[in-house]
C-alpha cells in the first residue's frame, strides 16, 4: 500500500504541475506595438494611419509572419511538457495458449489456455538531474524569440513600404496636376511660335522646338500616369484587401516632414530585429552546447505503474486481489556511440563560433545602415531646404514678371517661359520632400521601428 501511495503521488504531482506550468504563450496580441501608430502620426495624415491599420488586418505577409510566431509558441509548450512526468493507459487483452506442460519447481502445469485482462496507469518520468531537458526547452524558447523578431521586422519593413508607396502616390498626384499645367502652357507657347512664324517673326527652328518640348511634356505626362497606375497596384497588394479599387489619400501640402536629429547614439541600433535576433541566436546555441555536454552524462527514468489484472473472468477484474502495481527507476548511459555525440558537441560548439562571427558582421552592418540612413536624411532636407529656396526665388521672379506683363514691359510669350520655370520648379521641390519623407521612414527602420527622436540619451559614441 506504501508504494500505491507514492504511486498516486506521482500522478497528483503530474497534473498539479501541468495546471501551474508557466504559459509560454502569452495571449496578450503585440502586433499593433510592431506596427507603431503614433510614429505613423508624425506626418500629419490621417489616411497614412488608416492605411497601416488596414494592412495591420489583412496584409497575408503579416498574418504569416503572425502564424509563425504563434506555432513557436507552442513549440515552447511542446517542449516545456516534455519536462513533465507521462502518464498514459496501456490496456491488454491477451489469450494465453500453451501446448507443452509448465514447470514451476516441483509444480506441473499440463497445457492450458487462459485470458488475461489487463487495464493499467503507466507514468514514467525522466529526472532532470542535470538540467539537460530544461536547456533544451530554453532552447527552443530562444528560437521562439528569434521567429517573434522575425514578426516584428516584416511590420517595420512592410509599413515602411506602405508608406513609401503612400507618398510616391502623392508625390505623383501632384505631379500629374503640374504636368497638365505644363503641357497646357506648352501648348499655348506653341501655338503663339507658330503666329509669329506665320507673321515672319522667327524661324521654323524656334517653332520646331516649342513643338518638340511639348511632346517631351506629354510624354512625361504619361510616364507619371502609368507609374501611378504601378504605385496605385502595388499598395493595394500590401494592403491585402482585393475588393480596394482606390487609396484615399491627402493632399500633398498637408504632409508634414518629422524632425531629423544632428546625431542619434550608437546604441539606438540597440532596438533592430537583426540584432536582438544574432544575440538570441548565440544564447540559443549556447544552451545547445551545454545540452550536448550534459548528454553523456547518464540518465534516470522514475517509472511506475498501478491497475488491474485478471484471468478469464472480466468480472472479477475490480477485485481488490486482482490490483496490480509497481514502481522503480531506470538508470541508463550510453557507453558506445561511435563518436556520434562528440561529433554532435563540436558541431555546436563551431555553430557557436559562427553565431559569435554572425552577431559581429550585424553590428557593423547596422551601424553602416544607420549611419547611411541618417546622412541621407540630413542630405535630404538640406536639398528639400535648397529647393524651397529656389522655389521661393521663382514666384519671385514671376511675380515680377506679372507685373511687367501688366505694364506691357514683357510679352505674353515670355510671362509663359516664366510660368513654365516656375513649375518645373515646383516639380524638383515635390520629388525632394517626399525624398525627404522616405528617408526618415528609412532613418525610423535602421533604429528598428522606433521614433528616433524620444530615444533615451546614454552617453555613448554619437553618429
Amino acid at each position: 500500500m506504501k508504494l500505491l501511495r507514492i504511486f498516486f503521488t506521482l500522478i497528483l504531482l503530474c497534473f498539479f504541475t501541468a495546471a501551474y506550468a508557466k504559459d509560454t504563450a502569452a495571449e496578450k496580441d503585440y502586433r499593433l506595438d510592431y506596427v507603431n501608430i503614433n510614429w505613423w502620426k508624425n506626418y500629419n495624415d490621417e489616411n497614412l494611419v488608416n492605411l497601416m491599420m488596414s494592412a495591420y488586418n489583412n496584409n497575408q505577409d503579416l498574418k504569416i509572419a503572425t502564424i509563425k510566431s504563434r506555432q513557436a509558441d507552442q513549440a515552447v509548450k511542446e517542449a516545456f511538457a516534455n519536462e513533465l512526468p507521462n502518464l498514459r493507459f496501456n490496456g491488454n487483452l491477451g489469450r494465453e495458449l500453451t501446448a507443452a506442460d509448465t514447470r514451476f519447481g516441483d509444480v506441473l502445469i499440463p497445457d492450458y489456455s487462459q485470458t488475461r485482462f489487463l487495464l493499467p496507469l503507466t507514468m514514467t518520468y525522466e529526472i532532470d538531474i542535470w538540467g539537460e531537458n530544461r536547456l533544451k526547452t530554453r532552447s527552443i524558447e530562444k528560437q521562439r524569440d528569434i521567429i517573434k523578431q522575425n514578426e516584428r521586422a516584416s511590420y517595420i519593413n512592410i509599413t515602411g513600404e506602405i508608406a513609401s508607396n503612400y507618398f510616391n502616390l502623392v508625390k505623383l498626384d501632384k505631379l500629374i496636376k503640374n504636368q497638365e499645367r505644363l503641357v497646357e502652357i506648352q501648348k499655348k507657347i506653341a501655338a503663339m511660335e507658330e503666329k509669329k512664324y506665320k507673321n515672319g517673326l522667327c524661324s521654323t527652328v524656334e517653332v520646331l522646338i516649342e513643338k518638340q518640348a511639348l511632346t517631351v511634356f506629354e510624354e512625361e505626362l504619361n510616364d507619371y500616369k502609368n507609374k501611378q497606375d504601378t504605385v496605385l497596384n502595388q499598395l493595394i497588394v500590401l494592403l491585402g484587401d482585393r475588393n480596394i479599387k482606390e487609396i484615399a489619400r491627402s493632399s500633398y501640402e498637408y504632409l508634414a516632414v518629422p524632425e531629423i536629429p544632428e546625431s542619434i547614439s550608437a546604441g539606438a541600433i540597440g532596438n533592430r530585429p537583426d540584432l536582438v535576433k544574432a544575440e538570441d541566436y548565440i544564447k540559443k546555441i549556447g544552451y545547445d552546447v551545454k545540452t550536448a555536454r550534459r548528454d553523456f552524462l547518464p540518465k534516470f527514468v522514475l517509472y511506475g505503474q498501478a491497475g488491474f489484472n485478471a484471468y478469464n473472468n472480466l468480472s472479477h477484474l475490480f477485485d481488490s486481489h486482482t490490483f496490480l502495481s509497481n514502481f522503480g527507476i531506470l538508470p541508463s548511459i550510453d557507453l558506445f556511440t561511435g563518436g556520434a555525440k562528440m561529433a554532435h558537441l563540436r558541431f555546436n560548439k563551431l555553430e557557436y563560433e559562427k553565431a559569435s562571427e554572425i552577431y559581429e558582421k550585424v553590428l557593423l552592418t547596422s551601424i553602416q545602415e544607420l549611419n547611411d540612413s541618417l546622412n541621407t536624411a540630413k542630405t535630404s532636407k538640406n536639398n528639400y531646404g535648397k529647393s524651397l529656396d529656389r522655389l521661393n526665388l521663382e514666384k519671385e521672379k514671376y511675380g515680377l514678371s506679372e507685373k511687367k506683363l501688366n505694364i506691357g514691359a514683357k510679352s505674353q510669350l515670355d510671362h509663359l517661359k516664366e510660368e513654365e520655370n516656375l513649375i518645373l520648379s515646383e516639380r524638383a521641390e515635390i520629388s525632394n520632400k517626399i525624398n525627404c519623407l522616405i528617408s526618415t521612414i528609412n532613418l525610423y527602420k535602421a533604429v528598428g521601428g522606433v521614433d528616433y527622436n524620444n530615444l533615451p540619451a546614454e552617453n555613448e559614441e554619437q553618429i
